[in-house]
């Protein structure tokens, strides 16, 4: 039995670059990485047929291959290595855990994260820092270079912390909090999926759920980073101090935000007023609500304002809204013809409900001809009533010339008086 070695892969596998068995290791990292792709494939076709985009299973070829070639190649090299030197497969072992650690990486990122220039740049930077850890691993100067970090620090107190402890804990926060972002995420892509719940109750799983996770992540992170938990007794009571002082309205938007969503009376594509500003509530987030305006100008409106003033919601128990349009005509024109015509226009819209049916009313008598009152209901108020107004009014202007029934307009009647005594003239 050959006893491992201790060297570095590189310089392993460049002594036995003549020896015999590196044709059996070539060979092993061949089937290895073949073995692993047909895997892939089948495994891949099978989530496929299953259709579950919540997943994002489309990403799980780019994954799981270089992780089941380094599995296949550590498989290898337990058997192999009772034989003949492995210091190839050693290398290759290196290599191909670099790559998965880069795929996996990237892939979390861009599943957590949006596309972005930021994003990029984070992936490139952790690609450069991989293949640097690869190198500094498969050349044997990662003992080197980790002493020098662990050299590098200063002593607080009985503590002492090194550019290494710094950089270790670092590097698990960042690990822990990305994939508590990353199983967030995948919940939440569940959650907001499940069609039986309702929105509100669905936004307000995903945020506790991703809260709960992101809670988890830094209590695994601290100790891994060597710090002692119970130092978040002093946070939360700073915290509670901060929160008593200065951040009253930070927290009063975040707790009414869950308020909003827990009692449902406002959901996501509801139409209403608040603080004077009209629109469809487009997004409802921890700290501030979205109200989209129908000039497409988005107010964005804390969520203490919502629970502390009063909201009009125009479609809170249904989404019908009664509209009001008044015209008038002359008193010649054939008073019940008229208020048929605009009957017969109004249910001819494809936005006029006809139920409750369109009504003309007769209003009242005016000094210039007959008021007349049209209601009608719709049913999709985000769309404004403007268009709907127009569209009506100009119909009805139309039939009326075609079948001559006057729309008044104000007439005065002017006398002239002549300047001669007892003359009079009458102008119209």
């Amino acid at each position: 039995m050959i006893t491992p070695t201790t060297t570095s892969p590189l310089h392993d596998a460049l002594a036995q670059s003549s020896d015999s068995g590196l044709f059996w290791q070539l060979g092993l990292v061949c089937a290895s990485w073949g073995l692993a792709w047909l895997l892939t494939h089948l495994i891949s076709r099978q989530f496929t047929k299953k259709s579950q985009p919540d997943f994002r299973l489309n990403g799980i070829s780019y994954v799981l291959l270089p992780l089941l070639a380094v599995a296949l190649l550590i498989l290898s090299k337990s058997i192999l290595q009772h034989w003949m030197p492995i210091g190839l497969l050693r290398l290759f072992i290196a290599l191909a855990f670099a790559f998965s650690l880069i795929r996996a990486a990237i892939h979390i990122l861009r599943m957590t994260f949006d596309p972005s220039e930021l994003l990029t740049l984070v992936e490139r930077t952790l690609i450069v820092l991989v293949i640097i850890a690869a190198a500094l691993h498969v050349t044997g100067l990662h003992h080197e270079v980790l002493e020098t970090l662990d050299d590098i620090g200063l002593n607080m107190g009985q503590q002492r912390i090194s550019l290494l402890l710094v950089m270790e804990g670092a590097l698990s926060m960042l690990v822990t909090v990305a994939l508590a972002l990353w199983i967030g995420r995948v919940i939440e892509d569940r959650v907001m999926s499940a069609n039986t719940l309702a929105l509100n109750l669905r936004i307000v799983l995903a945020k506790i759920v991703r809260a709960l996770l992101m809670l988890v992540g830094v209590l695994i992170a601290l100790p891994l980073a060597g710090i002692d938990i119970t130092f978040l007794s002093v946070f939360g009571g700073a915290l509670g101090v901060g929160l008593g002082f200065g951040l009253q309205k930070v927290a009063s938007n975040y707790i009414s935000g869950f308020i909003i969503l827990l009692d449902r009376s406002l959901r996501i594509g509801d139409v209403v007023t608040v603080d004077n500003k009209y629109g469809e509530i487009t997004q409802i987030t921890n700290r501030y609500t979205v109200v989209k305006s129908l000039d497409g100008t988005e107010a964005i409106v804390p969520n203490e304002t919502i629970i502390s003033s009063t909201v009009v919601n125009h479609s809170f128990s249904n989404r019908n809204v009664r509209m009001n349009i008044s015209l008038s005509i002359s008193y010649d024109s054939p008073l019940e013809t008229a208020m048929a015509i605009i009957k017969q226009i109004a249910l001819a819209n494809p936005r006029v409900l006809h139920d409750p049916e369109p009504e003309v009313y007769l209003k009242e008598f005016g000094d210039n001809g007959l008021q007349l009152e049209l209601v009608i209901w719709i049913s999709d108020p985000e769309e404004g009533q403007l268009s709907l107004r127009s569209a009506l009014n100009l119909a009805i202007w139309r039939e009326f010339q075609t079948t001559g029934i006057e729309i008044p307009y104000p007439r005065r009647d002017i006398r002239v008086v002549d300047s001669t005594p007892g003359a009079v003239m009458p102008y119209k």
